[in-house]
């Protein structure tokens, strides 16, 4: 049986007139079960120390870096087109990081949370108190990344780690703001990995999820979720709730995705994709794949081929299925999009189709998704 739940950004904590307002996201969201996703590796020993007190500890660590975020934005049009002639009030929630040649320190948020604002219309509120500018901000609509550059020395700052090793069940805390309360903690663990049948709008295109039960409500946005040694693990961005608070399902982007995307964003200003130029399937059902001739529910249903593409090039078909590309399983086409758009422009894949009940090797060559986008644009 499916389960439709409604998806909720969790960065429009507005206090306003003492009242709290969160943005509320049209599409429902289709939490599927990832199938046939390889196990991570053994944890790491433990400290031995009682929860509560590993608890305080990584509170005590990461705490110092943890940043409340307000933005005024233009004012949003009303239904019949014309703005409202009052500026959006945003607040939610970041982490200072360190970046490599930059001076001073980043903050990593949302960019749901700060965008459209401009740098001098942004606040980072720090745990002492002290209130920032930032003197630069970089953001990736696409994976909903924002980097905010505090171009202060001495700032305190927090330690990246390895998503690619979290564990399901792992013992997380998530840092952030709900409701304007400044630097709450709450504590869950990890639920699930490789989260990405969950629909949040029409600009987020690149979601690869951890999923938790730690609390998480309006205006955490952007806070860290860590992990019991201090280490960052991913950063808060969504839940799915009936009721916009906290059901205890929530989404946060990987720190391994936010490394390369914050890399690319500072040392380039934007960051560049690959592309193969199909549209896929939202879901495969089970009755597709059997219909198909598949025995499970694996890889991308291709819908549609756009004319003069890589996929058109490389003579990919409507219903064809992805199987795998350069021998990496395909789970589904979230995870296609993923790998792709890790993958430089001008690299040669060998993609295995599914067709006509029988696998077919294909050869394509990556292209330029900003490229792409542009010649779209254009006609």
């Amino acid at each position: 049986m499916k389960r439709h739940l409604t998806t909720f950004f969790l960065g429009s904590c507005a206090f306003a007139g003492g009242i709290a307002g969160t943005a509320i996201l049209q599409n429902p969201a289709l939490i599927k079960a990832q199938n046939d996703v390889p196990p991570p590796p053994p944890p790491a020993a433990s400290s031995g120390l009682p929860h509560g007190d590993r608890f305080e500890q990584v509170v005590q660590k990461l705490s110092p870096a943890v940043v409340a975020i307000e933005a005024t934005k233009p004012p949003s049009p009303s239904a019949t087109g014309r703005n409202s002639g009052k500026p959006v009030e945003e607040s939610g929630s970041g982490v200072m990081v360190r970046v490599e040649g930059i001076r001073g320190a980043v903050v990593i948020t949302n960019n749901h949370v700060v965008s459209q604002a401009r740098p001098e219309q942004i606040t980072v509120h720090l745990a002492d108190g002290r209130l920032y500018h930032p003197a630069q901000v970089w953001a990736d609509p696409e994976s909903d990344i924002a980097a905010l550059h505090l171009n202060v020395e001495n700032l305190p700052v927090a330690t990246l780690g390895d998503s690619d090793r979290a564990r399901v069940g792992q013992w997380v805390l998530a840092f952030g703001s709900p409701f304007g309360l400044n630097q709450t903690v709450t504590q869950g663990i990890i639920s699930a990995r490789e989260r990405g049948q969950v629909s949040l709008g029409s600009t987020i295109r690149i979601k690869d999820f951890l999923q938790t039960d730690a609390a998480i409500n309006p205006g955490s946005s952007g806070g860290p979720l860590v992990s019991m040694d201090g280490e960052i693990l991913g950063i808060n961005t969504a839940i799915a709730s009936h009721s916009g608070s906290n059901s205890g399902v929530a989404f946060s982007i990987p720190i391994n995705m936010v490394k390369r995307v914050v890399k690319q964003l500072v040392e380039k200003g934007s960051v560049t994709r690959g592309y193969l130029g199909v549209h896929l399937a939202q879901t495969m059902e089970p009755a597709d794949a059997l219909k198909l001739g598949l025995d499970r529910v694996q890889g991308a249903l291709v819908e549609n081929i756009y004319p003069e593409s890589p996929a058109a090039q490389a003579g990919l078909k409507s219903n064809d299925v992805i199987l795998s590309v350069d021998g990496v399983a395909i789970r589904n086409e979230n995870h296609l999009i993923n790998m792709i758009s890790a993958m430089p422009a001008g690299q040669r894949v060998k993609l295995n189709v599914w067709r006509e009940r029988k696998p077919v090797p294909l050869d394509a060559l990556v292209g330029d998704w900003a490229k792409a986008q542009a010649r779209m644009r254009a006609q």
